[in-house]
Protein backbone atom coordinates (compact mmCIF):
# COMPACT_ATOMS: atom_id res chain seq x y z
CA UNK A 1 0.00 0.00 0.00
CA UNK A 2 1.60 3.30 -1.09
CA UNK A 3 -0.51 5.65 1.06
CA UNK A 4 -2.44 4.62 4.16
CA UNK A 5 -4.36 7.19 6.21
CA UNK A 6 -6.00 6.24 9.52
CA UNK A 7 -8.14 8.60 11.62
CA UNK A 8 -6.06 11.60 10.52
CA UNK A 9 -7.07 14.88 12.19
CA UNK A 10 -5.87 18.47 12.07
CA UNK A 11 -7.16 21.16 14.42
CA UNK A 12 -6.43 24.88 14.54
CA UNK A 13 -7.50 26.13 17.97
CA UNK A 14 -11.25 25.43 18.01
CA UNK A 15 -11.52 24.74 14.28
CA UNK A 16 -11.22 21.19 12.95
CA UNK A 17 -9.86 21.39 9.40
CA UNK A 18 -9.55 17.61 8.90
CA UNK A 19 -11.72 15.33 11.02
CA UNK A 20 -10.64 11.69 11.57
CA UNK A 21 -10.38 10.72 7.91
CA UNK A 22 -9.19 7.32 6.68
CA UNK A 23 -8.40 6.17 3.15
CA UNK A 24 -5.77 4.36 1.09
CA UNK A 25 -4.18 4.83 -2.33
CA UNK A 26 -2.57 2.05 -4.33
CA UNK A 27 0.19 1.92 -6.97
CA UNK A 28 -0.93 2.38 -10.56
CA UNK A 29 -4.07 4.25 -9.51
CA UNK A 30 -5.02 7.91 -9.86
CA UNK A 31 -7.13 9.12 -6.94
CA UNK A 32 -9.18 12.29 -7.32
CA UNK A 33 -9.40 14.19 -4.01
CA UNK A 34 -12.43 16.46 -4.27
CA UNK A 35 -14.16 18.95 -2.05
CA UNK A 36 -15.40 22.55 -1.90
CA UNK A 37 -13.07 25.34 -0.84
CA UNK A 38 -12.11 24.97 2.81
CA UNK A 39 -13.08 21.29 2.93
CA UNK A 40 -9.63 20.13 4.06
CA UNK A 41 -8.03 18.96 0.80
CA UNK A 42 -4.87 21.05 0.88
CA UNK A 43 -4.49 20.53 4.64
CA UNK A 44 -4.54 16.76 4.11
CA UNK A 45 -1.97 17.01 1.35
CA UNK A 46 0.29 19.18 3.49
CA UNK A 47 0.14 16.62 6.29
CA UNK A 48 0.97 13.75 3.92
CA UNK A 49 3.95 15.62 2.52
CA UNK A 50 5.33 16.62 5.93
CA UNK A 51 4.67 20.35 5.66
CA UNK A 52 2.44 20.40 8.72
CA UNK A 53 2.01 17.82 11.53
CA UNK A 54 -1.34 16.17 12.26
CA UNK A 55 -3.12 16.79 15.56
CA UNK A 56 -3.95 13.10 15.90
CA UNK A 57 -4.29 9.91 13.89
CA UNK A 58 -1.62 8.48 11.61
CA UNK A 59 -0.58 8.12 7.99
CA UNK A 60 2.18 6.31 6.17
CA UNK A 61 3.69 6.64 2.72
CA UNK A 62 5.37 3.52 1.32
CA UNK A 63 5.51 2.17 4.88
CA UNK A 64 7.11 5.29 6.41
CA UNK A 65 5.27 7.22 9.13
CA UNK A 66 4.64 10.86 8.18
CA UNK A 67 5.66 12.11 11.65
CA UNK A 68 8.43 9.86 12.94
CA UNK A 69 9.96 9.20 9.50
CA UNK A 70 9.23 12.49 7.78
CA UNK A 71 12.49 12.65 5.77
CA UNK A 72 11.98 9.14 4.44
CA UNK A 73 8.41 10.07 3.46
CA UNK A 74 9.61 13.10 1.50
CA UNK A 75 12.01 10.94 -0.49
CA UNK A 76 9.04 8.86 -1.66
CA UNK A 77 6.85 11.82 -2.65
CA UNK A 78 6.75 14.19 -5.58
CA UNK A 79 4.65 17.23 -4.66
CA UNK A 80 3.19 19.93 -6.88
CA UNK A 81 1.44 22.55 -4.68
CA UNK A 82 -1.50 24.59 -5.90
CA UNK A 83 0.73 27.63 -6.40
CA UNK A 84 3.60 26.22 -8.43
CA UNK A 85 6.82 27.47 -6.73
CA UNK A 86 9.32 28.12 -9.52
CA UNK A 87 12.41 30.30 -9.76
CA UNK A 88 11.32 32.37 -12.75
CA UNK A 89 14.77 33.76 -13.53
CA UNK A 90 16.26 30.29 -13.87
CA UNK A 91 16.41 28.45 -17.17
CA UNK A 92 14.42 25.21 -17.39
CA UNK A 93 17.46 22.91 -17.42
CA UNK A 94 19.15 25.02 -14.76
CA UNK A 95 16.13 24.72 -12.48
CA UNK A 96 15.94 20.95 -12.95
CA UNK A 97 19.68 20.62 -12.28
CA UNK A 98 19.25 22.61 -9.08
CA UNK A 99 16.43 20.31 -7.93
CA UNK A 100 18.38 17.21 -8.93
CA UNK A 101 21.35 18.38 -6.85
CA UNK A 102 19.08 18.86 -3.82
CA UNK A 103 17.86 15.28 -4.23
CA UNK A 104 21.47 14.08 -4.66
CA UNK A 105 20.51 12.33 -7.90
CA UNK A 106 23.25 10.32 -9.57
CA UNK A 107 23.94 10.91 -13.28
CA UNK A 108 22.05 14.20 -13.24
CA UNK A 109 22.26 14.99 -16.97
CA UNK A 110 20.80 11.63 -17.98
CA UNK A 111 17.90 11.93 -15.55
CA UNK A 112 17.13 15.52 -16.61
CA UNK A 113 17.05 14.43 -20.25
CA UNK A 114 14.61 11.61 -19.38
CA UNK A 115 12.29 13.93 -17.48
CA UNK A 116 12.38 16.61 -20.18
CA UNK A 117 11.34 14.03 -22.77
CA UNK A 118 8.58 12.62 -20.54
CA UNK A 119 7.08 16.04 -19.81
CA UNK A 120 7.43 17.38 -23.36
CA UNK A 121 9.76 20.22 -22.42
CA UNK A 122 12.27 19.55 -25.21
CA UNK A 123 11.60 22.70 -27.24
CA UNK A 124 11.47 24.88 -24.11
CA UNK A 125 14.41 23.49 -22.16
CA UNK A 126 16.77 26.37 -23.00
CA UNK A 127 14.31 29.13 -22.10
CA UNK A 128 13.92 31.04 -18.86
CA UNK A 129 10.92 29.85 -16.87
CA UNK A 130 9.56 33.42 -16.91
CA UNK A 131 9.26 33.13 -20.72
CA UNK A 132 7.05 30.03 -20.56
CA UNK A 133 3.27 29.85 -20.80
CA UNK A 134 1.37 28.65 -17.75
CA UNK A 135 0.96 25.22 -19.34
CA UNK A 136 4.70 24.81 -19.74
CA UNK A 137 5.34 26.15 -16.25
CA UNK A 138 3.06 23.37 -14.97
CA UNK A 139 5.18 20.92 -16.96
CA UNK A 140 8.29 22.25 -15.25
CA UNK A 141 6.59 21.80 -11.87
CA UNK A 142 5.66 18.23 -12.77
CA UNK A 143 9.19 17.60 -14.03
CA UNK A 144 10.60 18.74 -10.70
CA UNK A 145 8.07 16.60 -8.83
CA UNK A 146 9.04 13.40 -10.66
CA UNK A 147 12.74 14.14 -11.04
CA UNK A 148 13.81 11.89 -8.15
CA UNK A 149 11.52 9.10 -9.41
CA UNK A 150 9.14 9.12 -6.41
CA UNK A 151 6.66 6.31 -5.88
CA UNK A 152 3.87 8.72 -4.89
CA UNK A 153 2.84 11.90 -6.69
CA UNK A 154 0.64 14.46 -4.92
CA UNK A 155 -0.79 17.21 -7.13
CA UNK A 156 -2.84 20.11 -5.75
CA UNK A 157 -4.97 21.70 -8.50
CA UNK A 158 -2.46 20.80 -11.25
CA UNK A 159 -4.56 22.16 -14.14
CA UNK A 160 -5.89 25.36 -12.56
CA UNK A 161 -5.93 28.23 -15.05
CA UNK A 162 -4.93 26.21 -18.12
CA UNK A 163 -6.56 26.65 -21.53
CA UNK A 164 -8.40 23.68 -23.15
CA UNK A 165 -5.37 22.55 -25.16
CA UNK A 166 -3.09 22.72 -22.14
CA UNK A 167 -5.69 20.81 -20.09
CA UNK A 168 -5.63 17.90 -22.53
CA UNK A 169 -1.83 17.82 -22.57
CA UNK A 170 -1.40 17.90 -18.79
CA UNK A 171 -4.14 15.32 -18.25
CA UNK A 172 -2.46 13.01 -20.74
CA UNK A 173 0.85 13.46 -18.94
CA UNK A 174 -0.68 12.70 -15.54
CA UNK A 175 -2.35 9.55 -16.93
CA UNK A 176 0.98 8.38 -18.34
CA UNK A 177 2.73 8.95 -15.01
CA UNK A 178 -0.16 7.31 -13.13
CA UNK A 179 0.40 3.95 -14.83
CA UNK A 180 3.41 3.29 -12.64
CA UNK A 181 2.99 5.55 -9.63
CA UNK A 182 0.40 6.31 -6.99
CA UNK A 183 -1.16 9.67 -7.87
CA UNK A 184 -3.40 11.76 -5.60
CA UNK A 185 -4.71 14.92 -7.23
CA UNK A 186 -6.95 17.65 -5.94
CA UNK A 187 -9.22 19.42 -8.41
CA UNK A 188 -12.54 21.24 -8.80
CA UNK A 189 -12.94 20.17 -12.43
CA UNK A 190 -15.36 17.26 -12.66
CA UNK A 191 -14.50 16.52 -16.29
CA UNK A 192 -10.91 16.09 -15.23
CA UNK A 193 -11.88 13.50 -12.64
CA UNK A 194 -13.99 11.57 -15.13
CA UNK A 195 -11.18 11.71 -17.70
CA UNK A 196 -8.25 10.48 -15.62
CA UNK A 197 -9.20 9.25 -12.13
CA UNK A 198 -9.71 5.61 -11.18
CA UNK A 199 -11.03 6.42 -7.72
CA UNK A 200 -12.71 9.42 -6.12
CA UNK A 201 -12.59 10.64 -2.54
CA UNK A 202 -14.93 13.52 -1.64
CA UNK A 203 -14.25 15.49 1.53
CA UNK A 204 -16.65 18.03 3.03
CA UNK A 205 -16.18 20.07 6.21
CA UNK A 206 -13.16 17.94 7.09
CA UNK A 207 -14.92 14.58 6.76
CA UNK A 208 -14.87 12.04 3.93
CA UNK A 209 -18.39 11.72 2.51
CA UNK A 210 -17.60 9.41 -0.43
CA UNK A 211 -14.78 7.03 -1.31
CA UNK A 212 -15.28 4.69 -4.26
CA UNK A 213 -14.31 3.83 -7.83
CA UNK A 214 -15.38 6.51 -10.29
CA UNK A 215 -17.86 4.22 -12.07
CA UNK A 216 -19.47 3.08 -8.80
CA UNK A 217 -19.74 6.61 -7.46
CA UNK A 218 -21.70 7.73 -10.50
CA UNK A 219 -24.36 5.15 -9.70
CA UNK A 220 -25.15 6.87 -6.41
CA UNK A 221 -28.49 8.61 -6.37
CA UNK A 222 -29.68 11.63 -4.47
CA UNK A 223 -33.13 10.22 -3.76
CA UNK A 224 -34.41 10.16 -7.36
CA UNK A 225 -33.83 8.29 -10.61
CA UNK A 226 -33.76 9.76 -14.10
CA UNK A 227 -34.95 7.84 -17.17
CA UNK A 228 -35.03 8.60 -20.88
CA UNK A 229 -37.99 7.11 -22.79
CA UNK A 230 -38.77 7.29 -26.50
CA UNK A 231 -42.29 6.62 -27.76
CA UNK A 232 -43.58 6.30 -31.32
CA UNK A 233 -45.82 9.36 -30.92
CA UNK A 234 -46.36 12.38 -28.68
CA UNK A 235 -47.33 11.95 -25.02
CA UNK A 236 -48.54 14.72 -22.75
CA UNK A 237 -46.36 15.38 -19.71
CA UNK A 238 -49.46 15.28 -17.52
CA UNK A 239 -50.15 11.75 -18.75
CA UNK A 240 -46.71 10.57 -17.66
CA UNK A 241 -47.23 12.18 -14.25
CA UNK A 242 -50.15 9.80 -13.66
CA UNK A 243 -47.73 6.84 -13.52
CA UNK A 244 -47.05 5.86 -9.91
CA UNK A 245 -43.58 6.98 -8.80
CA UNK A 246 -43.15 9.67 -11.48
CA UNK A 247 -42.42 13.10 -10.00
CA UNK A 248 -41.36 14.97 -13.14
CA UNK A 249 -41.59 14.67 -16.92
CA UNK A 250 -40.36 16.84 -19.77
CA UNK A 251 -40.20 16.60 -23.55
CA UNK A 252 -36.60 16.74 -24.75
CA UNK A 253 -36.88 16.40 -28.52
CA UNK A 254 -39.15 14.57 -30.94
CA UNK A 255 -40.95 11.96 -28.84
CA UNK A 256 -38.11 11.60 -26.31
CA UNK A 257 -38.98 12.29 -22.68
CA UNK A 258 -36.88 12.77 -19.57
CA UNK A 259 -38.73 11.32 -16.58
CA UNK A 260 -37.75 11.73 -12.93
CA UNK A 261 -39.01 9.12 -10.48
CA UNK A 262 -38.66 8.06 -6.88
CA UNK A 263 -38.11 4.41 -7.83
CA UNK A 264 -37.66 2.06 -10.78
CA UNK A 265 -40.67 2.74 -13.02
CA UNK A 266 -39.62 1.01 -16.24
CA UNK A 267 -42.18 -1.79 -15.85
CA UNK A 268 -44.95 0.72 -15.18
CA UNK A 269 -43.99 2.81 -18.20
CA UNK A 270 -44.19 -0.32 -20.35
CA UNK A 271 -47.71 -0.97 -19.04
CA UNK A 272 -48.56 2.72 -19.51
CA UNK A 273 -47.48 2.55 -23.16
CA UNK A 274 -49.49 -0.63 -23.72
CA UNK A 275 -52.62 0.86 -22.14
CA UNK A 276 -52.35 4.02 -24.24
CA UNK A 277 -51.65 2.30 -27.56
CA UNK A 278 -48.04 3.54 -27.62
CA UNK A 279 -44.89 1.79 -28.76
CA UNK A 280 -41.98 2.18 -26.34
CA UNK A 281 -39.02 2.47 -28.71
CA UNK A 282 -36.24 2.88 -26.16
CA UNK A 283 -35.71 3.05 -22.43
CA UNK A 284 -32.60 3.76 -20.39
CA UNK A 285 -31.64 5.03 -16.98
CA UNK A 286 -29.46 8.12 -17.04
CA UNK A 287 -26.27 7.95 -15.02
CA UNK A 288 -25.74 10.64 -12.41
CA UNK A 289 -22.89 12.97 -13.30
CA UNK A 290 -20.03 13.40 -10.84
CA UNK A 291 -21.05 17.04 -10.61
CA UNK A 292 -24.54 16.00 -9.43
CA UNK A 293 -23.05 13.60 -6.88
CA UNK A 294 -20.58 16.25 -5.70
CA UNK A 295 -23.32 18.82 -5.18
CA UNK A 296 -25.62 16.40 -3.37
CA UNK A 297 -22.85 15.36 -0.95
CA UNK A 298 -21.36 18.79 -0.25
CA UNK A 299 -24.26 21.24 -0.40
Amino acid sequence: MSVLVEQLTKKYDHQTAVDTISFEAQPGKIVGFLGPNGAGKSTTMKMLTGYIPPSSGSASVCGFNIVSQSLDVRKQIGYLPEHNPLYLEMYVKESLAFSADLHKIQNINKRIAEVIELTGLGREQHKKISQLSKGYRQRVGLAQAILHDPKVLILDEPTSGLDPNQLVEIRSLIKEIGREKTVILSTHIMQEVEAICDRVIIINKGKIVANDDTSNLKMLTSGSKIYLFEFDKEVLNDQLLTVEGVIGAELITGNNYKVTATEDIRGRIFEFAKANDLALLSSRQEENSLEDIFRSLTK
